[in-house]
């Protein structure tokens, strides 16, 4: 039986709000803990790589997770992985709504590797 490869988006999110959070929550500690992550599995194949460097995860208007959603309209990717939900994003219902709704209806699996 063939196993499926999931094409993945790392996705990196690290907001000026942060503060004393800054250093553990780095892109490069988010890049590294994604990148540990992938070695460990088989089937991960990493497409892309998004970072909102300095993006608040209160609204989803960032130009890396933009062009995130833009990868998956066109196909290019059917996984996300974060460091963890807080770095998907903060604001409870439009994460929700990612989460919940358009995931699924597109076929997108997502994994936040710490809580």
């Amino acid at each position: 039986m063939k196993k499926d490869k999931y094409k993945v988006a790392k996705y990196m999110r690290l907001s000026r709000d942060d503060g004393d959070d800054r250093e553990s929550e780095s892109i490069e500690n988010q890049r590294d803990i994604i990148d540990n992550y992938i070695n460990e599995f088989e089937g991960l194949e990493i497409i892309g790589e998004y970072v909102d460097d300095g993006f608040t995860g209160t609204n989803f208007n960032r130009p890396g997770f933009q062009k995130m959603i833009n990868d998956i309209e066109e196909g290019k990717i059917n996984c996300i992985i974060t460091k963890d939900l807080s770095r998907f994003g903060r604001d409870h219902i439009d994460t929700g709504y990612y989460l919940e709704r358009y995931f699924p209806a597109k076929t997108i699996r997502y994994i936040a590797i710490r809580r």
